[in-house]
C-alpha cells in the first residue's frame, strides 16, 4: 500500500486536526502526543472489522 495521510477533519496539514497516516510501515491514528500506531498487520485487521460490520457509527 502507498503512503497516505488523511486530516479527519477535511483541512490541510497543520490545522491540528486528528489525522490518518501510514508510512509504509504502520499506521499512525491521532493528534499531536495522542497517537496510536498499528502494525500494517493490525490496520489490516481493524479495515476488515470494519467491512465486516462489526465496527460502525457511534450514535
Amino acid at each position: 500500500m502507498k503512503e497516505f495521510s488523511v486530516r479527519l477533519c477535511g483541512s490541510g496539514s497543520g490545522c491540528g486536526c486528528p489525522a490518518v497516516a501510514y508510512n509504509g510501515k504502520e499506521a499512525a491514528i491521532g493528534e499531536d502526543n495522542n497517537i496510536v500506531r498499528l502494525t500494517t498487520a493490525e490496520w489490516n485487521l481493524l479495515v476488515a472489522k470494519i467491512k465486516a460490520g462489526e465496527l460502525s457509527e457511534i450514535a
